[in-house]
């Protein structure tokens, strides 16, 4: 005997991706203008790692605040080193609380081309 009775999936699973998409970015969204307004810090989402950071790029959060452009963005990872397109989610504890100091408003300010044993970050 067959049993006719079949579940049906809450929704295709496209439709839960895009779902899933959409609120990741707003999220996101939200955490840019916290940061913009200056409701909370770089630094703070680096250490803390929000779930909706883990998969954003360390270029596209210090570009959210204001001021911060591309090449600001650069010389600063340049200090690091690190990659532009290197994600929240995959840093290292080290990268974290290096990138954290280098953001501190007492922090020394890097000078294009020096080593980053200068800045005491190596």
């Amino acid at each position: 005997m067959n049993n006719a009775d079949a579940t049906i999936a809450p929704a295709p699973q496209h439709m839960r991706a895009l779902a899933r998409a959409n609120e990741v970015r707003l999220a996101r969204a939200e955490l840019k203008r916290r940061i913009a307004k200056g409701e909370t810090t770089v630094a703070d989402v680096v250490l803390g790692s929000p779930w909706e950071a883990e998969s954003m790029t360390i270029s596209d959060l210090l570009t959210s605040q204001r001021r911060w452009g591309t090449t600001r963005c650069r010389k600063l990872l340049q200090c690091i080193p690190m990659s532009e397109n290197k994600t929240v989610g995959s840093m290292t504890d080290r990268q974290r609380r290096a990138l954290a100091e280098l953001l501190s408003p007492n922090a020394p300010r890097p000078v294009l081309g020096a080593p980053a044993f200068a800045f005491g970050v190596a």
